[in-house]
């Protein structure tokens, strides 16, 4: 039985990623990424290197916590460079290097262009809440609040889980479910009786290895049949699409 949210009735609270679900951000990033690794590639290899692709973004990066993405691209290229140190400068070749420069070039491209929310989770945010469930934010990144802030969406959420809570606490990121599970621990409520709100495929496996109740992918590029062979329950283009108004 689902209610007019589109939901279990069995579910308690709903467990948001922020990028390409709460805003407008994960092209912004993956333009990021894909600036980053070609310079690097280009540098390594000349003009003949073999340039980060959509493929690449989807696969190693999308939903990692920025130095697992790192670590895992170069991993499928076969590149082996230091570890370093989460402080090691954006020139720096090691992973930590690789991943503050992207990070660098990703506040550069927000800076220029700003922010924006998808209305249609902003509105099914606000149906949510309007009937007693419980809301979290769960993202890979370390600019979570400074988003939120952006968009004047902070005090939409009951409990945030970020990069810079989960390196607090020691959380390992997407694919493992670990912060979506600290989120639902932090709101008082079973994974059974919540549900996770992803568009990146590392976060339908953290929703599906983590036994959540419900787990709805959010197909803003065309990957409705990954989602769903990554374990979603539901596939939507929007959240409008689950009904709830508040």
């Amino acid at each position: 039985m689902t209610t007019q949210l589109g939901l279990p009735d069995t579910i308690q609270a709903c467990l948001f990623d922020l990028d390409g679900v709460v805003t407008r951000t994960a092209v912004v990033h993956a333009a990021a990424w894909k600036e980053m690794f070609d310079a690097f590639l280009r540098a390594r290899d000349g003009d003949s290197f073999r340039p980060f692709s959509d493929d690449d973004y989807d696969q190693y990066v999308d939903g990692r916590p920025r130095a697992d993405g790192v670590r895992s691209f170069l991993a499928s290229r076969d590149i082996e460079l230091p570890e370093g140190t989460p402080d090691d400068p954006p020139d720096a070749e090691t992973v930590h290097g690789l991943g503050n420069r992207k990070n660098e070039l990703l506040l550069e491209r927000i800076r220029t262009d700003g922010v924006e929310a998808y209305e249609g989770t902003l509105r099914y945010l606000d149906a949510v809440r309007a009937r007693g469930l419980r809301t979290a934010i769960v993202s890979s990144s370390a600019n979570t609040r400074d988003v939120l802030r952006s968009i004047h969406a902070e005090d939409l959420f009951d409990v945030r889980i970020d990069g810079v809570v989960a390196a607090e606490r020691g959380l390992p990121g997407k694919p493992r479910p670990d912060t979506f599970l600290a989120a639902a621990r932090d709101l008082g409520v079973e994974p059974s009786r919540a549900a996770v709100f992803e568009d990146a495929l590392a976060g339908m496996d953290a929703g599906r290895s983590g036994h959540f109740g419900y787990v709805v992918g959010v197909d803003r590029v065309g990957q409705t049949d990954a989602l769903y062979a990554h374990g979603a329950d539901i596939v939507v283009k929007d959240l409008d699409e689950l009904g709830g108004q508040a």
